[in-house]
């Protein structure tokens, strides 16, 4: 196997995700392509190769235990050039397109955003740690939310809990691998054009529309090169730090 380091996307096989690891394909890694929608990871993987890009799909489900700790074995010898994770997935269920109140959220819906949006994150971290540990070079990049910046919108307690606790793991983790030469940072986008946020009703986003100050949404490929920024060499000196990409909705 050659020296190429590899960086592993979740929720990769559209929006931000799949972004992101074109992105990341472009600057030369081999990507790895997680998410649980088979089909379409694999359509994702194989039109990046059609671009050029040394990818691979992977169909995984993040919320099962079992499947996350097999992933240095499905991977193989690909395994130990792991040098970049990007935690991008993540799920937000909604009532018709609008937030569920947190009194009626059901117990089981809550275990299932905490499974994918924080712990899948937290043990992905912990498998990925040794390869880039044994390399003395990491870059981990979570993707949070502004919901975990402040709470509003059409976010349910669920996400915005998950996602303000990504914000803490970052800080966390980032202090204490800081030192085997990995950094840990997140970025917290606001409205973003994906699939995601295409399931509200047409008067929500017209809505959180009016409440951006540059007068329109994000791009998952803006968010995409900000990614790719932190996950490169020049990023080395920033770790545990959060950025804000939200058109100027937040400005903390």
């Amino acid at each position: 196997m050659d020296s190429k380091r590899t960086a592993i996307v979740t929720g990769a096989a559209r929006g931000m995700g799949l972004a992101i690891a074109r992105r990341l394909g472009q600057g030369g890694h081999h990507v790895v392509l997680i998410d649980v929608l088979a089909d379409e990871v694999a359509a994702a993987a194989e039109a990046l190769r059609s671009e050029g890009i040394d990818a691979t799909g992977l169909p995984l489900d993040l919320g099962d235990e079992a499947q996350r700790a097999a992933l240095p074995q499905r991977l193989g010898a690909r395994f130990e050039s792991v040098a970049v994770l990007v935690n991008n997935a993540a799920i937000s269920p909604k009532r018709d397109g609008r937030r569920i109140p947190a009194g009626e959220i059901p117990l089981d819906e809550w275990e299932r955003v905490v499974q994918i949006n924080l712990t899948a994150p937290f043990r992905l971290i912990q498998l990925c740690l040794p390869p880039m540990r044994a390399r003395r070079w990491g870059r981990i990049v979570n993707i949070a939310s502004r919901a975990g910046r402040s709470p509003g919108g059409v976010a349910g307690a669920h996400y915005v809990t998950t996602k303000t606790g990504i914000l803490g793991m970052t800080r966390a983790f980032g202090k204490e691998i800081a030192s085997d030469g990995v950094t840990v940072n997140a970025i917290a986008p606001g409205r973003i054009e994906t699939p995601m946020s295409a399931g509200s009703p047409p008067e929500v986003l017209a809505g959180v529309l009016k409440t951006i100050p540059v007068g329109r949404f994000g791009t998952p490929e803006e968010v995409a090169a900000l990614t790719s920024f932190l996950a490169g060499d020049e990023a080395g000196f920033i770790t545990g730090a959060t950025f804000d990409i939200n058109g100027g909705v937040l400005m903390i």
